[in-house]
């Protein structure tokens, strides 16, 4: 059954059109770039995630140390996953139904098994400053162009003067091309930006876990940053 996730800064979040289905997983690890396996293995066991406008992945990230283990930064390498690892889906709320179709079964991800066990429905947030740890946008090489292409849609988006800050760049994988993707924070937003922007998006590939944003404590440079 779904369920929402409550804590003690829940008016912070609002309910919406559009969600995160946060499920609870059991896996030992997976590659750093997993998108592609992992998108993969979400649409074969949810035929109409692909087609849904609204719907994007969250790639999975472990720690970034734990008791002397350090992050690898190598794509292939494995990321050691602990209990508290989840998959996030960013949906439509008419399909977090649908989506419960994932619990119970077994993921296969890059030949590693990935368990889905149970649920829990996650509001947007009213938080004003945003992260995203892989935005991919077109014609946007070094940072200042990246800077540039992202002030460029968010004006689009009639999102005006927030202030923004990008990491270096991830290299995600797929059959077709390798898509050069970088960590983006945006601050001082107001809360109807904030909200407009985890709604939509930013960038291209919201299926391979680009362009999603999620709520951030502090702006600070990401460059020093594991990730």
């Amino acid at each position: 059954m779904l369920r929402e996730k409550h804590n003690a800064a829940a008016a912070k979040y609002i309910p919406g059109d559009i969600v995160d289905a946060v499920f609870a997983i059991s896996c030992r690890s997976l590659p750093v770039d997993h998108a592609y396996a992992l998108s993969q293995a979400i649409q074969e066991a949810l035929p109409w995630f692909a087609e849904e406008p609204g719907a994007g992945l969250h790639l999975i990230y472990g720690a970034a140390s734990a008791s002397g283990w350090m992050r690898p930064e190598r794509p292939d390498a494995l990321l050691q996953l602990s209990h508290r690892a989840k998959l996030t889906l960013r949906l439509p709320r008419h399909r977090l139904d649908d989506a419960t179709a994932l619990l119970g079964r077994t993921l296969q991800v890059a030949g590693w098994p990935l368990r889905v066990d149970k649920v829990a429905m996650r509001p947007l947030s009213r938080i004003t400053t945003l992260f995203s740890r892989c935005v991919v946008l077109a014609a946007a090489g070094d940072e200042a162009s990246f800077l540039a292409a992202a002030a460029g849609e968010l004006e689009a988006l009639g999102i005006s003067s927030p202030r923004l800050l990008c990491g270096r760049v991830t290299p995600i994988a797929t059959p077709a091309r390798i898509y050069r993707a970088r960590s983006l924070m945006l601050a001082g937003l107001t809360p109807a930006h904030s909200l407009a922007l985890q709604r939509h998006g930013l960038g291209a590939e919201r299926k391979l876990g680009c362009g999603l944003f999620i709520p951030h404590k502090d702006i600070a440079d990401l460059r020093s940053r594991p990730e």
